[in-house]
């Protein structure tokens, strides 16, 4: 995806394009706190009136001044306090002008330090709640990840940094037109050299926020390798590897390379950026004191009064100051509406629409089919299953055996809807899966896949992630790990169930392989309802003796249940009722144990070899 164009003069409309996303900020912030907005709003009136009524007043005390001066000196009896009281009003009124301006500064910074952190929490919301509604297939493909990590990088601080710009620009757009009440007085060309020394600036910060985009979209898969560099050299689940294999050197190299040749790239736009800068502000500050020079010689010829000189200087500085900061406020806020492009590109991605609602197949009882399904993941040329075909009734169970990358997992995959077939149809109880209700259809299935979540939660929390209906039932967590053989353990930890696992957070435990297998095997029989029970590599990571309880207690548990089990043991494959024999996304041979033995083939091939290792 190319990224927005520069703001070069060929392209205006596509630069004035870009803001289209300031209404959308705007109602963002009106949406996180009204109140909070309409105090900004007020005092971005007080704070940008009032600079105009300071420097006006200021005009009065100079001029008071010199008239009290000429008024002490010739009277007959002069008295200070007559001839100071009229000053010092006009010098309270500006203590008191002064103070409000300094109150309504510290409303702004109080209310966007609020809106700050309410609206990064709804803008992080916003975005976890847009990955709930995803595809599994979305979140594997590279090019959206990157989406995903740019709007979680900047999104969140991006909307209320544009806000902040757009009143800012309302406040020095008041004070501008203020000044400029005050200023045409003088003269209508102060006003265009103003306008005129604040452009070059102007232009430059808008180039170079464009450029500062481009760079930061293009480099989003380095940032991201960073990133994940970070987690594998600091995280307990890949730090012992990382020892063993002294792959500190290795990592910590290519993090640091990374960096150099991102900080190479920044520092570049940084040199230029500022150099540029300095350059064009020297025209700012060249036009500042044409106008300085102009008003004092007025001053000096008698034009004006030395409270009007102090008054014009006042808003001449101001009034550059303003200006700088308004056309300083609108290139930041291109570049805010550049990286808000990233949010919405993000919260605006197509998903599937769930169109189905059936919570009951046509044929109650059928059980599960697979009508010649095909599949291939997204951006894959080779099909991962070809061909496959299958009928499971209540109460039969089914092991799937083949090679790694066989395409095992996917066909559980395709079961859950995670994916939908490419070819072909599976049908639940005679309806096909994508006519049903996602929810109503997974209430239905416990499965436990090969790389299941060690989450770092309390033991029962850990459990009820299984069932978020039951997710704090105990008598639930109770039953799930006496049935997942957790429970022997789980009696033996400090707190029982609520004792916290992993070591992410203080007093956590850490469990060995076999008991997080234990764990995430007690999820699946956190669903009562569920009818469906899948097993990918339940026991990869237990004993001999755990494994044999585990499979007992699960063929007393099937009963009328549909059970799926893939595994590499043919101590636990062989009781299945239907054995499927998967090689390179084909069903190469079906049947029982018994059967299958008899054939002499590939199964019959794999059983004798794991059986000699026995010997």
């Amino acid at each position: 995806m190319s990224p927005p164009p520069s703001p070069t003069p060929g392209r205006f409309s596509s630069f004035i394009g870009v803001f289209r996303y300031s209404r959308r900020a705007l109602s963002l912030v009106w949406d996180t706190s009204r109140g909070l907005t309409l105090g900004l709003a007020l005092c971005t009136m007080v704070a940008g009136v009032l600079p105009a009524v300071a420097a006006y007043v200021g005009q009065l005390i100079v001029d008071a001044v010199v008239a009290a001066m000429d008024g002490y000196k010739t009277a007959a009896e002069p008295s200070l306090l007559d001839s100071a009281l009229p000053v010092l009003k006009y010098v309270a009124l500006e203590g008191l002008i002064i103070a409000l301006i300094d109150l309504a500064q510290r409303g702004l910074s109080a209310q966007q330090s609020l809106l700050r952190a309410l609206l990064g929490q709804k803008v992080n919301v916003m975005i976890l709640e847009k990955a709930g509604t995803l595809s599994l297939a979305q979140f594997e493909d590279s090019e959206f990840y990157d989406k995903l990590t740019r709007a979680r990088r900047e999104a969140s601080t991006r909307p209320l940094a544009l806000v902040n710009k757009t009143f800012g620009l309302l406040q020095n757009g008041i004070s501008l037109a203020s000044f400029a009440v005050l200023l045409v007085q003088f003269s209508p060309w102060a006003i265009a050299i103003l306008v005129i020394g604040a452009l070059p600036v102007f232009i430059s910060e808008a180039k170079f926020s464009g450029d500062a985009f481009r760079l930061f979209r293009w480099r989003s898969p380095q940032t991201r390798m960073q990133m994940y560099l970070e987690t594998v050299l600091a995280r307990e689940d890949s730090i012992k590897e990382v020892k063993l294999f002294g792959l500190e050197p290795l990592f910590l190299k290519r993090y640091r390379d990374i960096f150099k040749g991102l900080y190479a790239e920044d520092r570049r736009l940084t040199i230029r950026r500022d150099a540029w800068g300095f350059l064009l502000g020297l025209l700012g500050t060249l036009a500042f004191y044409g106008a300085y020079a102009w008003v004092v010689i007025d001053t000096v010829i008698g034009r004006l009064t030395l409270g009007q000189m102090t008054m014009y200087l006042m808003v001449f500085k101001q009034g550059q100051a303003a200006l700088s900061a308004s056309l300083t406020a609108v290139s930041g806020m291109y570049e805010d509406n550049l990286y808000l492009s990233n949010l919405y590109e993000y919260l605006e991605q197509p998903v599937e629409k769930a169109a189905g609602t059936l919570t009951q197949g046509e044929h109650p009882g059928d059980g599960i089919r697979f009508e010649r399904v095909g599949f291939t993941y997204p951006g894959a040329e080779t099909p991962v299953l070809t061909d496959i075909s299958l009928h499971l009734r209540p109460g039969q169970s089914l092991a799937l055996v083949g090679e790694n990358g066989s395409g095992k997992t996917t066909l559980i995959k395709l079961l859950t809807r995670l994916y939908p077939p490419s070819e072909g149809r599976i049908l639940l109880d005679g309806s096909p899966l994508q006519d049903w209700d996602v929810q109503a259809l997974r209430r239905r299935i416990g499965v436990i896949f090969q790389d299941f979540v060690r989450y770092q939660l309390q033991v029962g929390e850990n459990l009820g992630v299984g069932n978020v209906d039951a997710f704090s039932d105990e008598a639930r967590w109770r039953y799930a790990a006496e049935h997942g053989l957790a429970d022997d353990f789980i009696a033996q930890m400090p707190a029982g169930y609520e004792t916290q696992l992993g070591r992410w957070f203080k007093g956590g435990q850490e469990l060995s392989g076999g008991q997080w297998q234990k764990v995430a095997l007690s999820r699946a029989y956190m669903r009562e309802d569920a009818d469906i029970l899948v097993l990918d590599e339940p026991t990869a990571a237990m004993d001999a003796a755990a494994e044999a309880r585990v499979y007992a207690r699960f063929r007393e548990h099937r009963r009328d249940k549909m059970t799926i089990l893939i595994s590499h043991r043919f101590s636990t494959v062989r009781a299945a009722d239907q054995i499927l024999v998967i090689d390179r996304g084909r069903i190469i041979e079906r049947g029982d144990h018994e059967h299958l033995l008899a054939e002499n083939g590939r199964y019959a091939q794999l059983f004798r070899l794991q059986a000699e290792g026995y010997r």
